[in-house]
């Protein structure tokens, strides 16, 4: 009742609908004896608005390449500093007394818009809402994010050490440049409820060090790269029990690489040339996006080929079966992700049976593979169900299959992969480009079959899985389904059709990427692939 009839209209928003999660209790009977237990009282609250501009995203991660930068926490607390219900207390087994509030929601409002105005302005680099754990677990987890050391004084907190480092009042801590620092709290000063309450905590150091610092006193200085691996062992005890054991390790000892450069991005092409411009005004080539029950990956792949000038037909296997729809109608065809038939036949078996064990679609399917003016793409499930198909594709029959992630689990990140060299005409002109590309499988890992593994070595592999040093990735997670060599896509001797595990058509816009370099424009680097293949048609 307060949450929706006192604190939404004071913060001026909604809530569109709602569970009572509040009062959950389970009763029961034992030894003849009623039992029951209650949840403890929490409220979890998932909010939504539109997004103006997505360039504008903030993360936790703290820059280290935009020169001198202070960091400032915005107190909503207001001093307070109250450490009821927090980690610090359940770690002494303890509930604690007063536990934080929201006493002032206007205060909570005009924060929200203050932040909103200084990105707009560009004043801001990273931010950080100061929650679980306080300024303490605030603080480290932007320095493991933006690996970078830190040096932080709690003097203008508390007298208080342990309330300024594990308070969980409201609040945040935002990186800003020095330059900037005096205009920002300007801006915060001018604001209601928050004059007096926004403080430079510290800023980053360069000896890989996370300080804190308290009346002259250290309170805190160990090395950021043990410290993150100390405060991962958790996660990595739970990870080597449910998944691979040795994945586990091996993505838990990579944390105290103290070289990693992390993502990279290095070119053989211009990435901004729009190699199709001469084709504006030519007939779109038509290229069949091709799903089924269960696939979900059309949208993207489908956006992929009309940003590089062909007419994508959205197109079921059931148009095939049916006789609605005829390949002989189309230059390309792109086979796509999801779960077809929920894999359970095996990755993209169950899609391939449905063409293999019906005479109508496998003539069509042999037929267009067969024709010398068409392409292939398979990408995820579709390359799985492509790889099952390979005896009817010229050219494929070293192809291996897709089988199941050495780390046991479905892998969904950003990793960085390595363009080979290869006949593949997706790929033409983008040879030895390092580029972070999106996978997103639970059966991605080659395997030769008793029947093909004779052909290993003479199959075309055209995009391996490389490590953030550039070498070919065999260490999970920059090698993330186990594939040797971290060979993750193939092609035919003549370059016509192309499998691969990644998804470049969610890639095809800079937009679309978690991370980027800040210089790149407003094309991705893939969107060259699908480019590419126009070119071909011509």
């Amino acid at each position: 009742r307060a949450v929706a009839t006192e604190l939404c209209p004071q913060l001026g928003i909604a809530i569109p609908v709602g569970k009572d999660s509040l009062s959950m209790k389970t009763v029961w009977a034992h030894d003849g004896k009623q039992r029951e237990m209650t949840a403890p009282l929490s409220l979890i609250v998932s909010a939504f608005a539109p997004v103006a501009d997505i360039s504008k995203t903030l993360t936790p991660q703290l820059c280290g390449d935009e020169g001198d930068t202070d960091l400032l926490l915005v107190d909503l607390g207001a001093g307070k500093n109250r450490l009821g219900g927090s980690a610090l207390a359940q770690v002494f087994d303890q509930t604690g007394d007063t536990p934080p509030d929201v006493d002032a929601p206007a205060s909570l409002r005009e924060f929200f818009n203050a932040i909103q105005a200084l990105n707009a302005d560009g004043k801001l680099l990273a931010y950080h809402d100061r929650s679980d754990g306080g300024v303490f677990v605030t603080v480290c987890e932007m320095a493991f994010a933006g690996r970078t050391g830190v040096t932080v004084s709690l003097d203008a907190l508390d007298d208080d050490p342990l309330a300024a480092l594990f308070s969980e009042e409201l609040g945040a801590v935002v990186q800003v440049k020095q330059e900037h620092r005096e205009a920002v709290l300007a801006h915060f000063a001018a604001v209601p409820g928050l004059a007096g309450h926004v403080h430079v905590l510290g800023t980053l150091n360069h000896t890989h060090k996370i300080e804190f610092l308290h009346a002259g006193r250290t309170l805190l200085s160990d090395g950021l790269f043990e410290l993150h691996h100390l405060w991962s062992e958790t996660t990595f005890q739970m990870q080597a029990l449910r998944d691979d054991p040795e994945c586990a390790k091996e993505e838990f000892n990579r944390l105290l690489d103290v070289g990693d450069p992390g993502l990279y991005a290095e070119f053989s092409f211009d990435a901004q040339h729009d190699i199709t411009a001469p084709y504006v005004q030519t007939t779109r080539p038509r290229v069949a996006i091709l799903r089924e029950q269960g696939v979900n990956g059309q949208v993207e792949m489908a956006a992929a080929f009309d940003r590089a000038r062909f007419e994508a037909v959205d197109v079921h296997m059931s148009d095939i079966l049916g006789g609605a729809l005829s390949l002989d109608d189309f230059q390309g065809l792109a086979t796509c992700g999801g779960f077809s038939y929920g894999d359970v036949l095996g990755a993209g078996g169950g899609w391939a049976g449905s063409v293999r064990f019906n005479q109508r679609a496998r003539d069509q399917f042999a037929n267009f593979f067969q024709r010398p003016d068409t392409f292939t793409l398979g990408v995820c499930n579709g390359c799985q169900m492509l790889a099952h198909l390979k005896d009817l594709i010229p050219g494929a029959e070293t192809w291996p299959k897709f089988v199941r992630n050495r780390s046991e689990q479905f892998e969904a990140r950003l990793v960085m992969a390595e363009v080979l060299e290869s006949p593949s005409i997706f790929l033409s002109g983008m040879t030895g480009s390092h580029l972070p590309l999106v996978v997103a499988h639970g059966e991605g890992r080659v395997q030769f079959t008793d029947d093909s593994r004779k052909h290993e070595a003479s199959a075309v592999a055209c995009l391996r899985y490389v490590d953030n040093h550039g070498h070919p990735a065999e260490r999970y997670p920059a090698n993330p389904n186990g594939s040797p060599g971290g060979i993750t896509g193939f092609t035919t001797v003549d370059g016509r059709a192309s499998i691969m595990m990644p998804h470049p058509e969610r890639l095809f816009r800079t937009a679309q990427y978690s991370w980027h370099p800040p210089e790149w424009g407003d094309d991705g680097p893939w969107l060259r692939m699908f480019r590419a293949a126009r070119v071909w048609i011509d």
